[in-house]
């Protein structure tokens, strides 16, 4: 398959106000894609916006919370109004906390569900919609390396992760007879505000420092996706197998976890 060139190929991309959503945002505007940025906090998102504007890119910022499904219609709406089309959109926006099953407050459960997988279905659902009545486009949606093995203190939060792969596998094929193409993404730990928004919404007063891969490394791989599509992005291949083999070893994998538990690892 030859290389798309994205040139002039607008996308959307939400929780574009900082990390791996700002990375990836740069990124294709660099690729000449023309990016609506979205997140709910707007003085960011005209920062980045502003940077990209500077060096002659088109971009602009979009206040957007997923959880509203109207501000995601508006969000694909102003994209096409600004730039003519959409060709792409992210669903990059989420969260995540620690918290072992039984003392998850029912409102974080509920929250994480409500941003991280409903968030993206009302984040995709009207660009898709678009897509296939223009019989071209890419959906992408940022997951984790966790959707493959359940981890525990992290099991709602992977829960959602999983949900959002299953989603994106499945539409992959739905979409398929409109040439639409979709790829979720799979970052290993990165550097971004994930890590220090979950220690403060947990009350961490000493957080401890997060070493990870820069956001800049999962960016050129979306870009590398969008150029030649395909159904996964694995950040780290050596994971991605660990962790299949791990789903197919659930009586060994639980006692390696329940070993580190104990060393509170």
């Amino acid at each position: 398959m030859a290389k798309i060139d994205l040139t002039g190929k607008p996308i959307a991309i939400t929780g574009a106000s900082s990390g791996i959503g700002a990375a990836t945002a740069v990124a294709c505007a660099r690729a000449g894609m023309p990016v609506a940025l979205a997140a709910r906090r707007l003085e960011a998102l005209e920062s980045i916006t502003k940077a990209i504007t500077d060096a002659g890119g088109k971009a602009i910022a979009v206040r957007c919370d997923v959880t509203k499904p109207e501000d995601c219609q508006r969000l694909i709406d102003e994209t096409v109004t600004n730039f003519g089309s959409i060709y792409s959109v992210f669903a990059n926006a989420g969260f995540g906390e620690k918290h072992d099953l039984l003392d998850t407050p029912e409102a974080t459960l509920r929250e994480m569900f409500e941003t991280n997988f409903f968030g993206t279905i009302n984040t995709i659902k009207p660009a898709a919609q678009i897509m296939k009545q223009q019989r071209t486009g890419h959906v992408l949606i940022c997951t984790s390396c966790l959707s493959a093995l359940p981890s525990p203190g992290y099991s709602i939060y992977s829960a959602t992760k999983s949900a959002q792969h299953h989603i994106g596998r499945a539409l992959g094929v739905e979409l398929a007879p409109s040439n639409v193409h979709v790829t979720t993404v799979h970052p290993v730990r990165t550097r971004t505000e994930f890590f220090e928004t979950m220690q403060e919404r947990q009350g961490v007063t000493n957080p401890k420092d997060r070493p990870g891969q820069p956001p800049e490394k999962v960016a050129a791989r979306v870009i590398r996706a969008l150029q030649k599509p395909k159904p996964e992005v694995w950040m780290h291949e050596p994971a991605r197998r660990g962790l299949l083999i791990a789903a197919q070893l659930p009586r060994l994998t639980n006692k390696v976890l329940i070993g580190r538990r104990a060393k509170g690892r």
